[in-house]
């Protein structure tokens, strides 16, 4: 199996932009709170997380998106477990999230990304910022209005934790890599 500086090579080479980059980041930094969680492999579900929109940049279409990016993964050798997730985690693909990997990658990538927007407007962006903060963001159709609430919403049900417990889970994930992110003070 390709190592994670394998992967950080290749999303690298793939995804130029600052923003997907830190998207990306944020997702793995997410999923990396949910390996330790879930007593999972943490390296794994980094690389699930860093990976998930690599193909994004240069292949926005749905009819090419995340399915580019998973050939190409496959291709170098990446577990079918990281594919699956990634292909399972874009919901117009229909794959089945049936793993516990593809089940928390589609929870946390639209949460994730609103995370970021919450934090984007906040003068400390992500140092203290509460569970409160997101939800009463969540109510406002107007704030990051591209995220989808609804996968949010079903991400979380698929999990199992109440919405409030998992939001917090992935703040404590993006806190922890917040310089990283650019979502330090």
């Amino acid at each position: 199996m390709p190592s994670y500086d394998d992967a950080l090579t290749l999303f690298h080479a793939w995804t130029k932009d600052e923003n997907l980059r830190r998207h990306g980041y944020a997702v793995e930094a997410a999923m990396a709170e949910f390996a330790r969680r879930f007593h999972q492999d943490e390296e794994l579900w980094r690389m699930t997380g860093l990976l998930h929109d690599m193909d994004y940049e240069r292949h926005p279409d749905p009819e090419e998106h995340p399915y580019i990016g998973v050939q190409t993964l496959r291709a170098h050798g990446y577990p079918p477990e990281l594919c699956d997730a990634i292909l399972a985690h874009a919901p117009h693909t229909g794959a089945p999230r049936e793993t516990l990997l593809a089940k928390t990658l589609f929870a946390v990538d639209e949460l994730a990304g609103f995370i970021t927007a919450v934090a984007l407007v906040r003068p400390t962006r992500l140092e203290g910022m509460k569970v409160k903060s997101v939800t009463k963001k969540l109510k406002d159709r107007s704030f990051a209005s591209g995220v989808d609430r609804d996968h949010i919403r079903q991400g979380a049900e698929a999990l199992g934790p109440p919405l409030d417990e998992h939001i917090s889970r992935v703040i404590a994930g993006m806190q922890a890599e917040a310089e990283r992110l650019g979502l330090a003070p």
